[in-house]
């Protein structure tokens, strides 16, 4: 069975400075729970190759879709139990800000655990998605 999360939060930023920290993943760690990045391959665009690292979870990530200032869109291809992975995070401006909407679906490998792996991954998604908000929101206050 399909499992979908999806999440939002508002920034005060453009959706532009949101964007360049979505498409630029050593800012991850600064606004998202994740501890670490590395490029594995590519140039940091689309079809790149992200492995992220939190705790003992390491997991490795493609770069599907990129719409500069509106979408950008992962999968993952190993780290959880997972199939299937895929969010896609869009940007709407919305009064002076930018409201960024945070969606995946995945598939669990192992049957029974699709509500436990859609809480947990829901929890963190919401985590990076209003860490984004404020982390693109210091950075336009500061003119960035």
């Amino acid at each position: 069975m399909v499992q979908k999360i999806d999440r939002s939060a508002r920034s005060a930023a453009d959706a532009t400075t949101v964007y360049s920290l979505l498409a630029d993943g050593t800012t991850w760690p600064a606004w998202s729970p994740l501890d670490s990045f590395e490029l594995e391959s590519g140039d940091g665009g689309l079809g790149s190759i992200r492995v992220f690292r939190t705790g003992r979870t390491v997991s490795r990530e493609e770069v599907v879709e990129l719409v500069p200032g509106r979408r950008f869109s992962y999968a993952l291809l190993s780290g959880l139990p997972l199939r299937g992975y895929r969010a896609d995070v869009d940007l709407t401006p919305a009064d002076g800000g930018t409201v960024i909407h945070w969606r995946s679906s995945f598939t669990p490998k192992v049957p029974g655990t699709g509500r436990i792996y859609r809480w947990a991954l829901g929890k963190f998604i919401q985590r990076c998605v209003e860490g984004l908000a404020t982390h693109a929101t210091t950075l336009a206050g500061k003119g960035s």
